[in-house]
């Protein structure tokens, strides 16, 4: 078995940093004891250590892809694993900004629906031997989604409008990358017996 590359262990490490990344996020508001205890010093900055878990993981999204395309390091691993550790770190991320009300939960349920959506064509796609990469459609709406959580986790008042415009930009390449998507992989649905 070959060792896996760099690009594909940036992905790995993306899914590793959602751990801490969640736990820094809600300890502070469950006021867990071990979370106190641990962090009681500095806890009017978990929420900004939470946010800059989350810059790192996004930014190596962006860094696993460019050197896999420069580097032809292009793999199916990397191609499965690439979106589905951007679902995990995005989901998680608007799962726990929903319990911190900083979101509301109907906008979370439309983006996580696209995302079960997507990932079941992926799953059928992969069992006819096909598999799917991430269109730019669903790039801008990661990217777009990305930029909307760092924004709902700073949670500066002066930015509440551009969040709630960014939230509704996500929102809109939601849908819209899910029709694209569809319209472009309609033949994976298609009985192949």
């Amino acid at each position: 078995m070959s060792k896996m590359n760099l690009p594909n262990k940036l992905t790995i490490f993306r899914v590793i940093l959602i751990l801490p990344f969640v736990l820094l996020l809600l300890g502070r508001y469950h006021e867990w004891g071990w979370f106190c205890a641990i962090f009681g010093g500095i806890m009017e900055y978990v929420d900004y250590i939470a946010l800059a878990i989350f810059i790192i993981a996004s930014l190596t999204d962006l860094i696993d892809g460019k050197i896999a395309r420069k580097y032809g390091l292009v793999t199916n691993f990397g191609k499965f694993m690439d979106p589905l550790a951007d679902k995990l770190l995005v989901c998680a991320a608007l799962i726990a900004l929903v319990e911190l009300g900083r979101i509301p939960s109907w906008v979370v349920i439309i983006i996580i629906s696209r995302e079960f959506i997507i990932s079941g064509f992926r799953l059928i796609a992969s069992d006819n031997g096909v598999v799917i990469a991430a269109s730019y459609w669903g790039k801008f709406k990661t990217t777009f989604q990305m930029i909307m959580v760092c924004l709902m986790l700073a949670n500066i008042p002066a930015l509440w409008l551009l969040t709630d415009i960014i939230m509704w930009i996500s929102l809109a390449l939601t849908i819209i990358s899910l029709i694209d998507y569809l319209i472009k992989n309609k033949d994976v649905m298609k009985d192949t017996k």
